[in-house]
């Protein structure tokens, strides 16, 4: 669909390091431009087994590869000295950082300035980007993404005060996506645009009929018309 439009990067994290091999090799096969994949969680893996599962995906694809580190989901909490260790594997393009600890993004990005950074939070995308990060990827750009451009165009322009004031109005329709839920109500939020994006799988929920008239109220018309 990109037709080499864009650069798309595969996500192929799943519970198992032959299921991710599996979609690490299909990405390459299909010519993705890179791979990405959280660190294995549930079971607390020790960090030489964290290190052979990268290992294996850059292996396996031959794709530059993007460390999805998000430990407040995965449980994975990894050290400045271990997270350096990743990023020195043969084929570790960089990171998506998905934590408010800034001071460990900006040692990372200092003692790495030519691997690629990601903010994660999508709320403190200001705040990566001032501590070292080159860009974001974020689960509300998906509706919003004229106002994100903002935030970074503003940032790289120098103009922090008004970056700050995009940043915040994000964050007010944050605030209120996050009454009902990040998943099922950005869903709600891209039909809100026009596009039949479907529900979230179960355990999610669907939103009622009048959740989403609420979140049209209060979140989606802050941003209509940017």
């Amino acid at each position: 669909a990109c037709a080499g439009g864009l650069t798309v990067i595969a996500h192929v994290g799943a519970m198992s390091t032959s299921d991710s091999a599996a979609l690490a090799k299909h990405a390459a096969e299909v010519k993705a431009d890179a791979i990405s994949s959280v660190t294995p969680f549930y079971y607390k893996y020790s960090f030489a087994e964290i290190k052979r599962f990268y290992e294996r995906l850059c292996d396996v694809s031959g794709l530059p590869l993007f460390i999805y580190n998000i430990p407040a989901i995965t449980g994975v909490t990894l050290t400045f000295e271990q997270l350096c260790e990743l990023l020195k594997i043969d084929g570790i393009a960089g990171m998506k950082f998905t934590s408010s600890d800034f001071f460990l993004l900006n040692r990372l990005k200092q003692t790495f300035p030519n691997k690629i950074f990601y903010n994660g939070s999508d709320e403190m995308l200001l705040s990566g980007l001032a501590a070292g990060a080159d860009g974001g990827i974020g689960t509300t750009y998906n509706f919003m993404p004229g106002l994100i451009l903002k935030i970074y165009r503003l940032f790289r322009e120098n103009r922090i005060d008004e970056a700050r004031e995009s940043q915040n109005l994000a964050n007010r329709v944050m605030s209120e996506l996050f009454r009902f839920g990040t998943m099922p109500a950005s869903k709600q939020m891209i039909s809100f645009l026009g596009i039949d994006y479907g529900i979230c799988r179960e355990p999610f929920l669907p939103l009622g009929e009048e959740a989403k008239a609420e979140l049209y109220e209060r979140a989606w018309k802050l941003i209509e018309h940017i």
